[in-house]
């Protein structure tokens, strides 16, 4: 359309037309829309408020009597006295251009929280504790297992079963497994979600007491808190671990000797498949020398088994962290 309006410059219409195959009732067409769309000055409107009654709705909006008042309460006590201004539409019109309309009343609004990043090197560092429903005998009722786990060793520290979730046992089992433990002040650090047992006034002000440095997992992020999380799932996922309970009595008998299994029996992948209790209590790298003794005298006796060569020592577990850095961050990590 453009070269047949060019074409047209040096030439009639229809000749443009023809030779560029162009109709020209479009072209015609084309030349009506570009001249009615050529700006027009608006007129302004009769209704229009003068800059000087605009200047004197903004003082009375701004006055001590109506400055807390919406437009609403001042048009109509403003007509209750005889007086008319404007409509309530145009206040808050000119409210709006002057940047004077938000939202008055106090909105929540969420925090930035940081990611919490705990590194334990020995136990009794840093412990992960949580609470877990057990189903009990009849349809939504439920008993609530109490479980605080030592992140470095997987050594469960201490649990409680219970038919309620409080603050108060939440206590009471912190500061029991504190006292067994003997955890000097200032040396634990005590992780978990945001449980309202996790974040009562009651758990913060022991913890503060016992000089136990708390931290909490973010909103909505369920990987914050993994230690604990694996450990339930282990309980679950137990061949005899049963559907539901009948009674708070029945739970406690499970979970007694499931306990006992889990620290002293069970091999966790996470430590090198040693036992929570040997980590716990210091006796890793004792087990590793002698099983790495038990492989050196295996291969001995059958090296052709052995395709990779001398079976080297495992290491026992150096470090246990709860989202650690990246590995190009240029900080140091802050230990706990």
């Amino acid at each position: 359309m453009n070269a047949a309006e060019d074409l047209a410059q040096h030439t009639d219409v229809s000749t443009a037309c023809r030779a560029l195959g162009v109709p020209r009732a479009a072209l015609y067409r084309r030349r009506r829309r570009n001249t009615s769309c050529s700006v027009r000055p608006r007129k302004p409107s009769p209704r229009k408020l003068s800059d000087a009654e605009r200047d004197k709705v903004l003082e009375t909006l701004h006055s001590t009597r109506f400055v807390d008042k919406s437009p609403g309460e001042t048009h109509a006590t403003l007509l209750d006295e005889g007086t008319y201004l404007c409509s309530e539409r145009t206040m808050y019109r000119i409210l709006v251009e002057s940047k004077e309309v938000r939202e008055r009343r106090d909105q929540l609004r969420h925090p930035n929280y940081a990611k919490p990043e705990l590194l334990a090197t020995t136990p009794n560092q840093v412990w992960s504790w949580d609470i877990t429903k057990l189903k009990g005998p009849v349809k939504w009722s439920y008993f609530h297992l109490y479980v605080i786990l030592d992140i470095f060793s997987r050594y469960v520290v201490g649990w409680m079963v219970a038919e309620r979730e409080s603050a108060l046992l939440a206590e009471r089992l912190i500061s029991e497994t504190c006292e067994k433990q003997s955890i000097p002040e200032g040396q634990l650090t005590l992780h978990a979600d945001r449980g309202s047992s996790m974040k009562s006034k009651r758990v913060a002000h022991l913890l503060a007491d016992l000089g136990v440095t708390k931290t909490h997992s973010r909103p909505h992020v369920s990987d914050d808190n993994p230690y604990s999380e694996s450990q339930f799932k282990t309980l679950k996922y137990c061949p005899s671990f049963p559907g539901s309970f009948g009674s708070v009595q029945d739970a406690r008998a499970f979970c007694g000797p499931f306990f006992d299994w889990y620290n002293t029996e069970h091999r966790h992948s996470g430590i090198s498949m040693l036992t929570p209790e040997s980590v716990h209590y210091g006796r890793a790298e004792e087990i590793l020398a002698a099983r790495h003794v038990v492989l050196t005298a295996a291969r001995q006796e059958h090296p052709e088994r052995f395709v990779r060569g001398v079976p080297r020592l495992q290491q026992a577990p150096q470090a246990a962290w709860i989202n650690p850095p990246p590995q190009d961050s240029p900080m140091e990590p802050v230990l706990h």
